[in-house]
């Protein structure tokens, strides 16, 4: 197709919803043209030149196929935060911001310092979400995957935490020393069991499958998190972990198992049970 529609034809003529298409079409203006949003609007009759068309068909093109937004456009904003993400990390969800909350919560309610270990972090979320907005924390972040720990590298610098965040790789408490404890234990594991149709449905397709699915029963990771908490807590620490819609009660189970007490559970935004905590 020809280089002389204006903004306004092409967000017109896009197969996406234009809500889809306006993020894309933005995003396009940002890279080529360091433009704001507004530009949108402001700038509706503003041609586009053959390399900026041709990202803009690019983007078009990969939502129109499924990619995920986050993934065209490397970013997705979390908290109070902005995160560099590619496809070697789960999409930051709001879901996830639950877990901040409780982090938050907990580290108003302890004097002075406070010490946070974040299991799988991914692209850095929940220990950069929680480092930015307290300066009274210091966290552990792991991750198994060197990709993920890139990203993640990526967005402590970005955001100058890298004094107050520490990026380990390793699996679940492999990745700390059996002597280490913390104030605080987050995580949001794969909790998806293997065969869920979900995992074939919508941005699923494209992110980690590791990082959404323990391939097997859906459980196999919160039981390993669940069972170490004792040793890593330190006295009265708190661990919250999310789960599946359907999970809470075989992780309270879990958590009772383990020893924890005070548990009490969580409801996401859609009034699900989403996560569960527990004391040492």
């Amino acid at each position: 197709m020809s280089g002389d529609l204006s903004l306004r034809d092409l967000l017109r003529s896009s197969a996406l919803p234009q809500n889809e298409a306006r993020l894309l079409l933005a995003h396009a203006l940002e890279q080529h043209y360091q433009l704001p949003r507004s530009a949108l609007l402001s700038r509706d009759e503003m041609e586009l030149s053959p390399s900026a068309l041709a990202y803009w068909r690019e983007l078009e093109s990969g939502r129109l196929n499924g990619q995920p937004i986050a993934y065209l456009i490397g970013k997705k904003g979390f908290h109070n935060i902005e995160l560099l993400v590619a496809p070697g990390v789960l999409i930051p969800r709001p879901e996830t911001e639950l877990l901040v909350e409780i982090g938050l919560r907990e580290i108003d309610q302890l004097s002075g310092k406070a010490s946070l270990l974040d299991l799988g972090t991914g692209s850095g979320a929940i220990a950069l979400a929680i480092a930015s907005a307290s300066p009274n924390i210091a966290a552990t972040a792991t991750d198994h995957s060197s990709e993920a720990l890139a990203i993640a590298l990526k967005n402590t610098k970005n955001l100058g935490l890298e004094a107050r965040v520490q990026l380990v790789q390793g699996n679940w408490y492999e990745a700390i020393s059996k002597e280490e404890q913390f104030d605080l234990i987050l995580s949001n594991p794969p909790y998806i069991e293997s065969n869920d149709p979900h995992l074939l449905q919508g941005d699923l397709r494209f992110e980690p499958i590791n990082a959404l699915t323990d391939q097997a029963d859906g459980l196999s990771c919160l039981r390993t998190i669940i069972s170490g908490a004792q040793e890593h807590l330190k006295p009265s620490g708190l661990i919250a972990i999310e789960h599946g819609f359907d999970q809470s009660a075989a992780v309270i189970d879990l958590m009772k198992s383990a020893g924890l007490r005070d548990i009490e559970t969580h409801l996401d935004l859609a009034g699900h049970h989403r996560v569960a905590s527990g004391r040492k």
